[in-house]
């Protein structure tokens, strides 16, 4: 008899869930709605709300909305997008995750305090007095370029944030300047660490480091607790939209765990062929999985 066994931990965060409840909240007053973006990394979520009257669109299309009502995601914004929904007279539901929010307002504090250092009139060689506009420090986020999350946090310092994907990009940093170091709110706590003991040791006694430990602890929680869950178990099934970057940071622990692993968007994609000799499955997945795609999963195991 083939044991099955549904992570509890596994499933939409507390930001995700409320920007799914805010959408469906609209709809059910017959609101048109439109959302900035995939409001979840995961298809069959997608489409579920799509079905609802959800209407995703991208920054191009916002551009040429007026009059309406946009959700804004989890993910969080810059503040371009604000200036022009309220230019083009467009209602925000704002669903900004609060510690996404947080530490937009942390980031933008920090590139106001070093842009005001900055301001600093120097006398330059013809006795004219010139000033500075550009920020002293560089502030960097540990993060995944282009990822919706960071585009608001790098929007915060008007463009001038450096992105650091991988530990190996910390090496291009300018050691001899002032450092102010934060992440995305979903990246891997150790790799954070490994970046911050590189700064340490090769940061210019004259310059200045602080890191700012900004990952979300109830997704830096779900690693110890999902690499437990995978030892449990002959074969994971990691459900998981392919775009979510907190997705693969998962997937790729429960892999090293377990090397039979596997990551699916749906129960379409379980292969019969996996459960030969197999005894126990566990089903986990990441912030961007619904609960209900997990149970589809674990009915199709059941019928296999």
């Amino acid at each position: 008899m083939l044991q099955i066994e549904i992570d509890k931990g596994s499933g939409f965060c507390f930001g995700v869930t409320t920007a799914i409840q805010k959408a469906e909240e609209e709809l059910a007053k017959g609101t048109k709605l439109y959302c900035l973006g995939d409001i979840v990394h995961n298809g069959m979520e997608c489409e579920r709300l799509r079905e609802m009257g959800l209407i995703t669109i991208n920054h191009d299309e916002l551009r040429q909305l007026h009059h309406a009502k946009v959700l804004l995601r989890a993910h969080g914004e810059p503040p371009e997008t604000y200036e022009l929904a309220r230019q083009n007279n467009i209602e925000i539901i704002d669903a900004t995750c609060p510690v996404v929010l947080q530490l937009q307002k942390r980031i933008k504090k920090q590139y106001e305090a070093s842009i005001s250092d900055s301001l600093i009139p120097s006398i330059s060689h013809s006795l004219i007095p010139s000033i500075s506009h550009s920020p002293t420090s560089q502030i960097v986020i540990f993060g995944k370029e282009g990822h919706a999350e960071v585009l608001g946090l790098v929007g915060q310092t008007a463009g001038n944030a450096i992105v650091i994907e991988h530990f190996d990009d910390v090496k291009q940093l300018d050691f001899s300047r002032d450092i102010y170091l934060y992440s995305q709110t979903t990246k891997s706590l150790d790799e954070f660490h490994r970046i911050i003991e590189y700064i340490q040791q090769h940061i210019s006694p004259d310059a200045t480091f602080r890191s700012f430990d900004t990952i979300c602890r109830s997704v830096a929680n779900r690693m110890p607790n999902i690499s437990q869950f995978a030892t449990k178990h002959d074969l994971v099934l990691f459900v998981c939209g392919r775009k979510s970057s907190n997705g693969k940071v998962l997937f790729n622990e429960c892999l090293r765990i377990n090397p039979n692993t596997h990551l699916i968007e749906g129960p379409e994609e379980i292969d019969p062929a996996w459960l030969d000799g197999i005894h126990t499955v566990g089903i986990c997945g990441a912030t961007s999985t619904p609960k209900w795609l997990m149970e589809q999963c674990r009915d199709a195991l059941q019928q296999m």
